[in-house]
């Protein structure tokens, strides 16, 4: 007979309190790869929205690819959303090093952002260490879309000018919930887990506070994009501009929209995840040194995953709406 996971309130049972009962002034750090694919430009143009809306406060965000395109990326999107001063982390040592072949980076960094072709950009563990030593206690939450590469090495970081506190520790003191789009439920392949296996694993096995994951099959029904694309007459947004451009040539004979994968995991970690998706769990996520990844609804961890509640159109409205926001601040 299969197994049957049931769906449960997303609570830190140590804390005593529902981590989907978001404040109107989250604090987040947001980790992408921001290039092999471009669904991370409407993740962030998301995360800026709802900040503009008063809903979150940006801490920093921090590239997981170690492609030298991928930080100016995404400092090009903070700059347009009036955020260039923003912290920025360039990947850790071992992360991925690539981008789409279509060469959408190259295109949006040259255009909007040339001064940033070479910039030097901080270490993203040190700016993990020094914007969560900063934070209250339990008041952080992180997501990552990316590659789970600067998370691993966050844990194995030792104490600094920042913190007197090992990585894990840390963590464990100022971070109230992980959001991850990561793996494919109940089990699979995914991209962000497989391309950095080891990092992936490392960081599900010992992350010592709650993560909610948003799988490969959430946001690859949720179809985006289409309307942002021709949002902009005055080709002056990047958003925009990435999404013209690689609707057209992300894919041979183009695309109409784009899945949402990123964007759900952002949507989640600022708004109440029960108010568009099933919250399952707790049980536990683990990695095989492949990258392979399976869900054990009998292990009790505090690991959860979405599935859909709504139809579809809903929650594709709802982001294609945060995506077309223009910066107020």
């Amino acid at each position: 007979m299969a197994s049957v996971v049931l769906l449960t309130p997303f609570v830190d049972r140590a804390a005593g309190r529902s981590l989907t009962d978001s404040s109107p002034t989250a604090a987040i750090i947001f980790d992408t790869d921001m290039g092999p694919d471009y669904d991370d430009v409407g993740a962030l143009a998301v995360l800026h929205a709802l900040a503009d809306s008063g809903e979150c406060t940006i801490l920093a965000t921090v590239a997981s690819d170690a492609h030298p395109l991928v930080a100016p990326t995404i400092e090009v999107i903070n700059r347009y959303f009036k955020r260039g001063d923003l912290p920025i982390g360039r990947a850790s040592e071992g992360a991925p090093d690539f981008v789409a072949s279509n060469g959408w980076n190259d295109s949006l960094v040259y255009r909007f952002g040339p001064d940033l072709v070479n910039k030097e950009y901080p270490r993203a563990v040190d700016v993990y260490r020094q914007a969560l030593a900063d934070q209250p206690d339990g008041s952080v939450t992180i997501v990552t879309v990316g590659f789970l590469s600067n998370l691993s090495a966050l844990l194995q970081s030792e104490a600094d000018a920042h913190s007197p506190l090992n990585g894990v520790d840390l963590v464990r003191k100022k971070v109230k919930q992980l959001v991850a789009m990561a793996g494919a439920f109940p089990n699979g392949i995914e991209f962000n887990v497989i391309e950095h296996a080891g990092a992936a694993a490392y960081t599900v096995d010992n992350w010592p506070t709650p993560i909610l994951f948003s799988g490969f099959e959430i946001g690859s029904r949720i179809l985006t994009g289409a309307a942002v694309a021709k949002s902009d007459a005055s080709g002056s947004c990047p958003v925009a501009s990435a999404y013209a451009y690689n609707l057209r040539t992300f894919a041979p004979g183009g695309e109409q929209s784009r899945p949402s994968w990123d964007q759900t995991a952002v949507l989640v970690a600022v708004r109440d995840a029960e108010r568009y998706f099933y919250v399952n769990g707790p049980g536990a996520l683990s990695v095989a040194s492949d990258g392979t990844n399976q869900w054990n609804p009998d292990e009790d961890r505090p690991h959860y995953f979405l599935t859909h509640k709504y139809p579809l159109p809903v929650i594709e409205s709802t982001i294609e709406q945060l995506m077309l926001h223009k910066p107020t601040k």
